[in-house]
């Protein structure tokens, strides 16, 4: 498992069921140095080159460090990137949101201009538009989900297409199984179905294809750190086996649950 600790400006690996991850990125203080970043939000690995790509939200960049033993520093792949979100296809395009443009853009590794994917018409609520994207989701036809955090909604967006369609919230800010609050880290299964951190109402909400309201699957207790509360949920994956990895951030913790 790979997380980005964006107060210890440092990313991890961490094994499970280890009580002690190793720092795999960063880990020398904030700073703009190659062996340093700043807020680091989101981090992946690239399975072609074992190498971890890293959203280094603080510094405005998207930065790749190998895990070969004995890496010191990383490189600098895009630069002046407002991100927050990243995800890669199986041709290794890259897909990061640009809160501060307010689109998402695909990138082939080493392009530093890439391709408008999602939004890119100024900030709004229209069916073209963005406001606040985060975190980004890609799946095998290269469609692409957009956690469109300040429209509280979550947006999909088909491979070509100029507008994109509202697959989950869209109706304000809430806690109604219609709506979302600041919508977060996201999963889409080979279904279609929408797993969404829904950060500010501390839930992780379940939207099926075609359907005009969510279901709470954990979470949902007000904030708090009981076992099945969270404080500001972030980030979220599924693996093969039914279990569900939620980053809570405001606990400081990432927690698992079993699906099946």
């Amino acid at each position: 498992m790979i997380i980005s600790d964006s107060v210890r400006s440092s990313v991890y690996e961490w094994k499970m069921n280890e009580t002690n991850g190793k720092i795999v990125a960063g880990g020398n203080g904030q700073g703009i140095r190659l062996n340093q970043l700043g807020f680091p939000t989101e981090a992946l690995i690239d399975k072609e080159t074992n190498d971890v790509i890293i959203c280094d939200n603080g510094k405005g960049r998207i930065m790749r460090w190998s895990r070969r033993s004995g890496t010191t520093e990383g490189e600098i792949l895009i630069n002046y990137i407002f991100c927050t979100g990243l995800a890669i296809d199986d041709a290794r395009n890259l897909y990061i949101s640009d809160f501060d443009k307010h689109e998402v853009r695909r990138y082939r590794i080493g392009d530093k201009n890439g391709t408008v994917v999602a939004g890119g018409n100024i900030r709004g609520a229209g069916l073209n538009q963005l406001n606040y994207p985060t975190y980004v989701f890609v799946d095998r036809q290269e469609t692409v989900y957009v956690s469109d955090r300040d429209n509280h909604r979550v947006m999909k967006w088909n491979k070509g297409a100029k507008e994109g369609i509202i697959v989950a919230g869209g109706q304000g800010a809430g806690n109604a199984l219609t709506q979302l609050f600041s919508p977060a880290g996201l999963f889409i299964d080979t279904l279609g179905t929408v797993y969404v951190a829904d950060s500010r109402n501390h839930r992780v909400i379940r939207w099926s294809p075609g359907e005009k309201q969510g279901t709470v699957i954990v979470g949902g207790n007000g904030e708090g750190n009981g076992a099945n509360q969270f404080k500001y949920p972030e980030g979220l994956s599924l693996d093969r086996y039914g279990n569900l990895y939620v980053v809570d951030r405001g606990n400081g913790r990432v927690q698992r649950f079993s699906l099946e």
